[in-house]
């Protein structure tokens, strides 16, 4: 509890400082860029030399793959039984398959499993919601922004990358890079107890940054205004994403019979909010922005109250 009270507190002060203006306005993307460059690298290469490579790691390879075709899959049959517009199709075709797995994800993972479930946590989040926002959310955000009301208002949507441009792009980014360096490290039996002086403290130092600063510059993005017509895909969307997509991932571990660590950090990050940078993509592209906006925003503090109770569950259902 003590660690959740302070993911919260973080919280907390980077919504304060969001509403008193108290920082410049691009301090949230500043935060999260060091976050993004220095504090999940220097995790990913301090935890994940240590993970045994087993059977193990087949629950978060395959968990948010899964979890993102049944959310694409709900989403489409409620826009076609409730009539909704292509806007909001495409809106919640974004949001709802990501969740927020490193930068609300790694903090509670810490907090509710300690550091042995981050290396988990990272091959969830690397493997499944990194590539699939990469791969394909932006993807779906150019074909429905492309024809969007907003879109075709002024907007821009994102530019479909070819499939050479995003491999690209996937080998330079940072948290790729330490995760291609971390495995080798493992395979050469580098960093699997502790790294050499300096670099040891070094690491930890920088991975400990990660919590106070990607929870306050989550404090700073929160955004809650919502349009009265907009409160059914809201709704609809949170309740996908908090419920009944870790739920359905819950009984299915529950029915193999696979209770270990890694299924229950795989359920855990299953029940994460909404992505941020999902949310960025699809008002970059003009869908919905606004919705999109409260979607993120509510879903953040949402979570803040169903992750301890979605953790309660699953110690009891998987432990």
């Amino acid at each position: 509890m003590e660690n959740l009270a302070l993911i919260v507190a973080y919280l907390v002060i980077g919504w304060v400082l969001q509403r008193t203006r108290s920082l410049p306005d691009q301090s949230a993307y500043v935060l999260n860029q060091y976050v993004i460059y220095v504090s999940v690298p220097a995790l990913i290469l301090l935890h994940l030399p240590k993970l045994n490579i087993n059977a193990d790691v087949l629950a978060p390879l395959i968990t948010p793959w899964a979890m993102y075709l049944l959310a694409i899959g709900l989403v489409l049959l409620v826009s076609k039984a409730l009539n909704w517009s292509r806007e909001v199709t495409g809106a919640l075709m974004v949001v709802v398959p990501l969740g927020n797995t490193s930068f609300v994800g790694f903090p509670f993972v810490e907090a509710f499993y300690g550091v042995e479930g981050l290396p988990f946590a990272v091959i969830y989040d690397q493997t499944g919601s990194f590539l699939a926002l990469a791969l394909v959310s932006t993807s779906i955000a150019a074909h429905y922004g492309s024809t969007s009301a907003a879109a075709t208002a002024g907007k821009t949507p994102p530019a479909r990358l070819t499939m050479k441009q995003q491999v690209a792009k996937l080998l330079v980014f940072p948290p790729v890079i330490a995760l291609l360096l971390a495995l080798a490290f493992k395979a050469f039996g580098i960093g699997q107890n502790s790294y050499p002086a300096v670099v040891q403290p070094l690491l930890e130092n920088l991975a400990a940054t990660l919590v106070p600063v990607v929870m306050v510059a989550v404090g700073l993005q929160l955004r809650l205004r919502i349009a009265s017509n907009d409160w059914a895909p809201f709704f609809i969307a949170l309740g996908i994403k908090l419920v009944v997509l870790p739920m359905a991932a819950l009984t299915v571990f529950m029915l193999l019979g696979i209770n270990n660590l890694a299924a229950q950090v795989s359920v855990f990050e299953a029940a994460m909010p909404p992505m941020i940078t999902g949310g960025a993509i699809a008002i970059a592209a003009g869908l919905k922005p606004r919705m999109v906006a409260a979607i993120i925003g509510y879903g953040v503090l949402t979570g803040m109250l169903t992750l301890p109770v979605m953790a309660w569950i699953i110690e009891r259902v998987l432990a």
